[in-house]
């Protein structure tokens, strides 16, 4: 993990386009924000600046995003989509010594996609006094690839099978991502407030013994299923989970 002072958090180092999650610091929480209605990414993070503003926070204190695409996009679209997330970025100065701090979903909404890809919820960090509590974190998004730094089609796991089998070995690959990530922020289940998956297909086979058996204390809450698609064509599953105290629904 490195340290980002200036958002009053640290972060899992992940590839260019996004770390693979991030933890507030002691003396700071994270609060996760959901749009009621998802506005363009570039006008959304128009939005997040004045909440920030508003809210008294600096641009750096924005530590995690859920972007909805209007449809999966082909790896080397979605090559092309980061470059320009990564210069929005930058922009922000948000880059932290050539790493991106910020953490990412992105997913392409199955039922009322987006026309263009939009920013659906955020997440930054913001003062606490309350340092007798664990601490706030956010998971970035991973979908069904044996290696989450290879964004290649060889990478899928069990490409073009969406049987029940296929899809629990790629659940259980993804699974395996997110508690890799969980220990890497040294953070626990038990204090997971919401776990997501994201996915057109069939849960119900696998899910007590591939996903709530493995998130522990996370089962208490439940799953979110979101009718949705990885945001890369070919892809199938996707996961993402948080620890958070405070939920806001913004209006636009």
């Amino acid at each position: 993990m490195i340290d980002n002072p200036g958002g009053n958090y640290r972060f899992l180092t992940g590839i260019a386009p996004y770390s693979c999650g991030v933890v507030a610091m002691p003396g700071y929480e994270i609060i996760h924000v959901t749009l009621q209605q998802p506005v363009a990414y570039q006008k959304g993070f128009e939005q997040i600046a004045r909440h920030l503003a508003s809210a008294s926070r600096p641009l750096k204190a924005l530590c995690a995003v859920q972007l909805r695409l209007p449809a999966p996009l082909s790896f080397e679209g979605f090559s092309a989509f980061n470059d320009a997330y990564q210069q929005l970025l930058t922009r922000w100065d948000l880059m932290l010594d050539g790493h991106n701090p910020v953490a990412r979903t992105n997913i392409a909404p199955a039922w009322l996609p987006p026309e263009e890809p939009s920013l659906y919820a955020f997440s930054y960090t913001a003062p606490t006094s309350d340092n007798a509590v664990s601490p706030t974190f956010i998971v970035a998004g991973a979908g069904d690839l044996n290696d989450q730094s290879s964004l290649s089609p060889e990478s899928i796991v069990r490409p073009t099978e969406t049987s029940t089998d296929a899809m629990r070995e790629k659940a259980g690959r993804v699974l395996q991502v997110m508690q890799e990530r969980v220990d890497g922020l040294e953070v626990n289940w038990m204090d997971a407030t919401t776990v997501d998956i994201y996915t057109v297909y069939p849960i119900h086979p696998f899910l007590a013994d591939t996903i709530l058996g493995r998130i522990d204390e996370a089962a208490v809450h439940g799953v979110h299923w979101h009718f949705g698609h990885p945001p890369i064509t070919g892809l199938t599953f996707e996961m993402d989970l948080r620890g958070v105290r405070q939920e806001i629904w913004l209006s636009s």
